[in-house]
């Protein structure tokens, strides 16, 4: 059996190497619907219909439809449960939070000129938490075929032996640093053990399928919005508006794979069962600006139009791991083998682009009885990038992402209706998959409605929606790939107060 030379360390180390993936850059090029209640509710279906304080995220020139001051803040209780499937068998897992979903005010100024075309001018602040992260998943089953030895051998494969003997975990890039825990957790083996340049290896897990795997997933935090708009209104008729937005975002991401086997055993020790943690902590700031303009065709017709440029992130990322194997032979087993560097790695902070946005809209408002809403939206997936470009990992996850993903259409209904002091409202919703084959994430379809009370210059508005959508991503990026088939379904209910000043 090689010689165990794995060091522990304490600590941190800085890492030009990187590890990110394209999952990682789709977790923040996706928006969710989020904002008021009286939005959430309709939908989000707000692209021509303004006065509201997240139909600003939509269209900013929504602010000058506002006839007053106006202050609003929502609650929401996310519920998300995961079904999975892998290899036939079923399991669910569960999670719920709170959070402080949105917090705005909008103030409207009036011309005091009366022959001045230009009617008013208004100013707005607004918070939208745009995802919250906050979700767990559980995925069992039997594998008949692969290992998760096959993903410590897809870095280790090129990798010279003396290499793996003589190095710290903390000195390697991320690639070498898979090896390293694969073979000093003896989970692989060099094929010629005495030859310092092999650069060959195999598993150590006895052969004959049926490997029994789990696959938990912990993740926690958000991606905040904040938008400060400017917004005009010219004769009542058009309405034009701009967003400065600034981006904030802190994930957490806590994985653990589990493996056993009960495979045929003989003299030679091999490995029984295993435990793989891993621990992702990604923060970073961003900036994106948005420009939209409404037109009141009639008093009843209104069509708007706004465009969302790129986000550009800035981001950093932390990322630790653990492995626990015990091998066994016909006799017996040994005690475990624990490879736990307790290093931080911090990776060089990177930057990350997310495709652009324009959206349609069309509103047919009946007086003051109600309204219909219709957006429709427009995103190419595909114009996701990782910076620096000519870094030659983030070249070849680029390409990959222009290959992988592609362009989106999302549509928005949207519904309202008045009975005196109450309102009535509905919404449907229908994202594309980001995915070419439709399958590593599925379309989504979400469904709302909700209520508000007027009390005069106070409002309360309630809404719950729920969405769905299929995905199926391999546990790990390469190795082991195969994945459970996951149905995410996403439940939320929020209350907004509003106060008009």
């Amino acid at each position: 059996m090689k010689k165990y030379l794995f060091l522990l360390l304490t600590g941190l180390t800085f890492s030009v190497a990187q590890s990110q993936e394209i999952s990682d850059a789709i977790r923040y090029a996706q928006d969710n619907l989020n904002g008021t209640a009286r939005f959430r509710a309709m939908g989000g279906a707000f692209g021509a219909l303004g006065g509201d304080l997240s139909a600003i995220n939509v269209n900013p020139a929504g602010s000058a439809i506002f006839a007053n001051n106006q202050v609003a803040i929502t609650l929401s209780n996310y519920d998300t449960k995961n079904n999975s499937n892998y290899f036939g068998t079923s399991t669910t897992e569960k999670n719920n939070s709170f959070d402080l979903n949105q917090a705005g005010g909008v103030f409207v100024f009036n011309s005091g000129n009366p022959t001045s075309d230009w009617k008013k001018f208004a100013l707005s602040m607004n918070y939208d938490n745009v995802n919250n992260y906050n979700n767990s998943s559980f995925s069992a089953g039997t594998n008949p075929n692969n290992s998760v030895a096959n993903y410590f051998l897809s870095y280790a494969n090129g990798v010279p032996l003396n290499v793996l003997d003589n190095s710290s975990y903390a000195s390697l890039d991320n690639g070498a640093q898979q090896a390293l825990l694969g073979y000093q957790g003896f989970v692989i083996n060099a094929v010629d053990e005495n030859n310092p340049n092999n650069t060959q290896y195999t598993s150590n897990v006895p052969a004959g399928g049926n490997y029994y795997q789990e696959n938990s997933i912990i993740s926690s935090g958000y991606n905040g919005k904040l938008s400060f708009n400017a917004a005009t209104s010219y004769r009542d008729k058009l309405y034009i508006g701009l967003n400065l937005n600034s981006h904030f975002t802190d994930y957490r991401k806590s994985s653990r794979f589990y493996e056993d086997n009960d495979n045929a055993l003989d003299a030679n020790y091999k490995i029984k069962r295993l435990s793989f943690d891993n621990e992702l902590y990604t923060y970073g700031t961003g900036f994106s600006f948005q420009a939209g303009a409404i037109a009141k065709i009639t008093n009843e017709i209104r069509v708007g139009l706004a465009y969302e440029s790129s986000t550009w992130y800035h981001l950093s990322d932390e990322f630790s791991q653990k492995l626990v194997a015990v091998s066994s032979n016909s006799s017996g087993e040994l005690s475990p083998d624990v490879v736990d560097p307790q290093i931080t790695n911090l990776y060089q902070p990177y930057k990350l682009q997310t495709p652009s946005k324009v959206t349609g809209s069309f509103a047919y408002v009946f007086g003051k009885s109600g309204l219909i809403s219709v957006d429709y939206s427009m995103k190419d997936y595909s114009k996701t990038k990782f910076k620096p470009e000519n870094d030659t990992y983030f070249s070849a996850v680029n390409s990959n992402m222009n290959a992988i993903l592609d362009k989106t259409n999302e549509l928005r209904l949207g519904a309202e209706y008045k009975i005196e002091a109450w309102s009535l409202r509905a919404g449907y919703r229908f994202e594309q998959s980001p995915y070419k084959n439709k399958t590593t994430v599925g379309d989504l379809k979400g469904y709302s409605g909700g209520l508000g009370y007027n009390f005069g210059s106070t409002k309360v508005d309630l809404a719950y929606s729920t969405a769905e959508r299929n995905s199926q991503q391999g546990f790990f990026s390469q190795g082991l790939t195969d994945g459970a088939e996951i149905k995410s379904i996403n439940n939320n209910v929020s209350l907004t107060l509003l106060f008009e000043l």
